[in-house]
C-alpha cells in the first residue's frame, strides 16, 4: 500500500499487516474516501471547478435513495463521495443527521479495496476493530459488490469494498452522471 494519511488508521485495525508476516492481508488501494456535507450537489460543483474532478455517478431520492443525496467524484486514482442528508427518515439518514450535527462536514468513510471482504473482515474483527456491518452483498443491473463495515480507534467508518464482480459507475443504487 502506498503511504497515505489513512494508513496509520488501518495499520492499528490490522489492513496494513506488518512486512514479514506471512499471513498477511492483500489490501488494495483506497476506493473512496466519502464525505459528508451540508450541500452535496453545491459542494460537487465546487470541487469539480475547483480541482478540476468529474462527476461521475449519483444517487438520491429520484434512484431509490430517499434519504440522501450523494455524488461521486473522481480524477485518475481518486475517487471522492459527497453525500448529504435529504430526510432523516430511517437508520442511515438519523446517522448522516447525527453526524453532521455533532460534526458538521468532514469524512464519513474511508472505503479501502480488498479481494476478499469475508476473509479482510474477519482479519480486521480477530485483531480488534470494531464490526459495524458483517459482510453483504448488494446487487443491481451492473452486477454484484461485496461490503462489510469496521470501526477503528479515531471514529472514521471503513467499508471494505470487493467489485470485483461490478462493472457500474460506483456501487447498485447509483446511475452515471454526465458532470455540471
Amino acid at each position: 500500500m502506498t503511504d497515505t494519511a489513512a494508513e496509520p488508521v488501518l495499520l492499528a485495525a490490522g489492513l496494513v499487516p506488518d512486512d514479514g508476516d506471512p499471513g498477511a492481508l492483500p489490501v488494495g488501494r483506497a476506493d473512496a474516501v466519502v464525505f459528508a456535507v451540508g450541500d452535496a450537489e453545491r459542494a460537487a460543483r465546487r470541487y469539480c471547478a475547483a480541482l478540476g474532478l468529474r462527476c461521475t455517478a449519483y444517487a438520491g431520492p429520484e434512484t431509490g435513495e430517499p434519504e440522501t443525496v450523494s455524488y461521486v467524484l473522481a480524477a485518475p486514482g481518486t475517487r471522492i463521495v459527497l453525500t448529504s442528508l435529504v430526510r432523516a427518515i430511517g437508520p442511515r439518514g438519523r446517522e448522516l443527521a447525527a453526524y453532521l450535527d455533532r460534526y458538521g462536514d468532514g469524512v464519513l468513510d474511508v472505503a479501502v479495496s480488498v479481494p476478499d471482504v469475508y476473509y479482510a473482515y474477519d482479519y480486521a474483527v480477530d485483531r480488534g476493530a470494531l464490526s459495524l456491518a458483517e459482510p453483504y452483498e448488494t446487487r443491481d443491473a451492473y452486477g454484484s459488490v461485496v461490503l462489510a463495515a469496521i470501526g477503528v480507534p479515531g471514529g472514521t467508518r471503513h467499508t471494505l469494498v470487493d467489485r470485483a464482480g461490478y462493472a457500474g459507475p460506483y456501487l447498485p443504487g447509483f446511475v452515471p452522471h454526465a458532470g455540471f
